[in-house]
């Protein structure tokens, strides 16, 4: 697939899935997968950091079988080698990470996102190329440990509109206040625990998927 055709998908993405076996409630990453695709999902990214290289390609292959049947975008986290070595469709990049301009000369056809905190750092990564960008995180959360300076939904009125390409938004979306997240104008929503720790991950998914359609029906 050409990069073209991968931005052409992403655009039609509504909820963004992130992986993360250690807030699964014992399931593995496999088997939220598999829940994920059930529940409509067309995008996931892989984001397994405590697991050696070995173990993360070997996991990231069969992602990519599993996600390549199911017509799915497969997004690895950080490791621009991994994606490129099980043919993944992206990679996401934080602000740590390998800079975007070395990832996008090793990986010219992939899907490159970027982390972003703050307006600074979403137009500085469109500047330099970004398919996409993530900003958050928008409220608090336990995914990742130190965090602090939640933007809250408010921000993403103060950032989209400078941005021209996708944008996603991610840190502690529930159900709950995912209408928040909607009303400032967000359609891209990536999640982690309100899936990965759901009784039932497919259920959880389509309901995220349902808000966000009656949303899309009557404000749209």
């Amino acid at each position: 697939m050409q990069r073209d055709e991968r931005k052409l998908l992403f655009e039609n993405i509504d909820i963004y899935p992130v992986t993360c076996s250690r807030l699964s409630n014992g399931r593995t990453d496999l088997e939220v997968l598999e829940a994920l695709i059930e529940g409509g999902a067309r995008i996931v990214q892989l984001r397994e950091k405590e697991l050696c290289e070995r173990d993360f390609f070997l996991l990231a292959e069969k992602f990519r079988e599993i996600t390549a049947k199911a017509g799915m975008l497969l997004i690895i986290n950080d490791r621009v080698d991994v994606a490129l070595a099980v043919g993944a469709d992206g990679v996401h990049l934080g602000q740590d990470d390998l800079p975007l301009r070395a990832a996008r000369s090793l990986a010219p056809g992939l899907l490159l996102g970027v982390s972003s905190h703050n307006g600074r750092e979403a137009l500085r990564a469109q500047a330099e190329g970004a398919d996409y960008v993530n900003i958050g995180p928008i409220f608090p959360t336990g995914t990742k440990e130190g965090l602090t300076g939640f933007l809250g939904p408010e921000a993403i009125l103060g950032i989209a509109p400078l941005l021209r390409i996708p944008w996603t938004v991610m840190g502690g979306i529930k159900e709950a206040n995912l209408g928040r997240l909607l009303a400032v104008g967000a359609r891209k929503v990536a999640v982690v625990t309100a899936f990965t720790q759901a009784p039932r991950i497919s259920l959880a998914v389509r309901a995220f998927r349902e808000i966000m359609r009656e949303w899309n029906v009557k404000n749209e």
